[in-house]
């Protein structure tokens, strides 16, 4: 049974509708900052896609102002959800995070796989390894585009905010990105990762359907242990991006101003726009 747009515009900062075609919405604002500030309310999103999104869905995305949508799938998941419904009057960028060349066999494997084909890609925790590796590669190999995402944050004279930051799930890729954009903000790494397993809500998670139709309860018990790794957002994962981080960069501020760029008067900018006043 569907859900319905609780309401079409935010009633208040903490307002969050279910929509109906679109998974993992959320407005960031309000965590708190190592300097006591908090990210605002109505300015940085994050959600899945919004291939699915239902015309009361766009109606409250429109409602939000927001000038700029950041997708980051590849060219295969645009393939098989589609593309982004249109929001007029805001710029929708393609950021893609990964190559489908490095996973496509991967995920046809988990679309159409039985039981022992899953377990060998799967089993005795390689599903959570794999992800763990990703999260790494997402900081360590999307530097580039990490980089064009906080330069188009903080553009001089017209901000991209505010932002939609999506995925296909929202959990992982923006996941990542999100909480870059947190880290340069000085949020509080557990607020960090307190928004991060929010996506583990059963209403935010994505719905995974096989290549036989089967969804949610559907899909075979075993078949669902062994892609829980995949599709959960566990700390760990996150975790595994920082930790690249402090490893490579030796700290958070290292790794903003000489990985992605990101100087000092951008940084203060970014907090500007973003953070409640001191």
């Amino acid at each position: 049974m569907t859900q319905e747009v609780r309401q079409s515009t935010p009633t208040g900062p903490e307002a969050e509708p279910e929509l109906t075609g679109v998974r993992n919405f959320r407005d960031v604002g309000g965590l708190p900052t190592t300097d006591g500030r908090r990210v605002r309310h109505g300015v940085l999103f994050r959600s899945g896609h919004l291939a699915h999104a239902t015309e009361k869905d766009a109606a409250f995305l429109e409602g939000l102002g927001l000038n700029t949508v950041f997708d980051f799938r590849n060219p295969d998941d645009i393939a098989l959800e589609g593309p982004d419904t249109a929001l007029p009057g805001t710029r929708n960028l393609n950021m893609p995070l990964n190559d489908p060349a490095d996973s496509a066999d991967f995920w046809d494997t988990v679309r159409d796989g039985d039981v022992p084909s899953l377990q060998a890609v799967l089993g005795e925790g390689r599903g959570a390894e794999r992800m763990i590796a990703a999260y790494r590669k997402l900081i360590l190999e999307r530097t580039k585009e990490h980089a064009r995402m906080l330069d188009l944050l903080t553009e001089p004279g017209g901000p991209a905010v505010p932002a939609l930051l999506h995925c296909a799930a929202g959990k992982d890729r923006a996941g990542t990105s999100i909480a870059i954009i947190l880290l340069a903000l000085g949020v509080e790494r557990s607020a960090i990762e307190a928004d991060y397993l929010e996506s583990n809500a059963k209403h935010r998670r994505y719905k995974v359907v096989r290549g036989d139709g089967s969804t949610g309860t559907a899909i075979d018990p075993q078949v669902r242990e062994l892609l829980n790794p995949l599709f959960e957002a566990r700390v760990e994962y996150l975790r595994a991006a920082f930790d690249t981080i402090e490893e490579h960069w030796g700290s958070v501020d290292r790794y903003l101003a000489e990985g992605l760029g990101l100087t000092p008067e951008r940084r203060a900018g970014l907090r500007e726009h973003l953070l409640t006043p001191g």
